[in-house]
């Protein structure tokens, strides 16, 4: 007696579900570095004296609080959501920065006492060299450009720090000339990743 094969009952049909093509977001990394640099080269004008008249020093106040605060933060959220650790805290801890920046100048500065503002204002530098200083560190793994940013930066938050602490106007000096070369480093990356993604090649190398 031939042998039957038994043949699996067909399935029934089913209608194929609409594959949805993945989101793509863009890069928020020119965004946050562009908002760093602009802030960070005013403000490096009078800390480093080639502005004199600190009176004009309140035009970094609407920059710290819009542009290097509100979107350098909006970047950082960006970041968190690509999965970009050192971004995240990179642009987010800076954000929060200059938006605290731009409060303490306003609201807490004139509530000290004069003689003794600048160890307030020394202290309030150290910390935030201590944060970029081992930013700096994990940022070695990181391209050519990105380890000179922070090197650089921690060394403008160092001597700016040092420049209040002592109240030495020569150390402060120091400290808005590195700041001024850290606003063009942070510039010139923001460049280099914005150019390369709209031209879809390198124009600026990174290292």
């Amino acid at each position: 007696m031939p042998s039957s094969t038994l043949a699996p009952a067909a399935a029934p049909h089913a209608t194929a579900s609409p594959v949805t093509a993945p989101q793509v977001m863009a890069n928020p990394g020119p965004l946050g570095l562009a908002a760093f640099a602009l802030t960070t080269f005013v403000l490096s004008l009078f800390n480093s004296g080639l502005i004199s008249n600190t009176a004009l020093s309140a035009v970094v106040l609407p920059l710290a609080l819009f542009y290097g605060g509100l979107a350098q933060f909006v970047a950082g959220i960006l970041e968190f959501r690509r999965g970009n650790t050192f971004g995240t805290t990179a642009f987010v801890s800076y954000g929060a920065f200059w938006m605290s920046f731009a409060g303490y100048v306003k609201f807490v500065v004139p509530t000290l006492p004069a003689d003794q503002a600048h160890v307030a204002t020394g202290w309030f530098l150290v910390g935030w060299f201590i944060f970029t200083a081992y930013m700096s560190i994990a940022a070695m793994k990181l391209d050519v450009a990105h380890r000179v940013l922070f090197v650089s930066l921690a060394l403008t938050f160092l001597f700016l720090a040092l420049g209040d602490l002592a109240q030495s106007t020569a150390l402060g000096h120091t400290g808005g000339f590195l700041g001024l070369f850290t606003a063009g480093v942070a510039w010139y990356i923001s460049f280099a990743v914005v150019a390369k993604e709209t031209w879809g090649r390198e124009v600026a190398p990174l290292g």
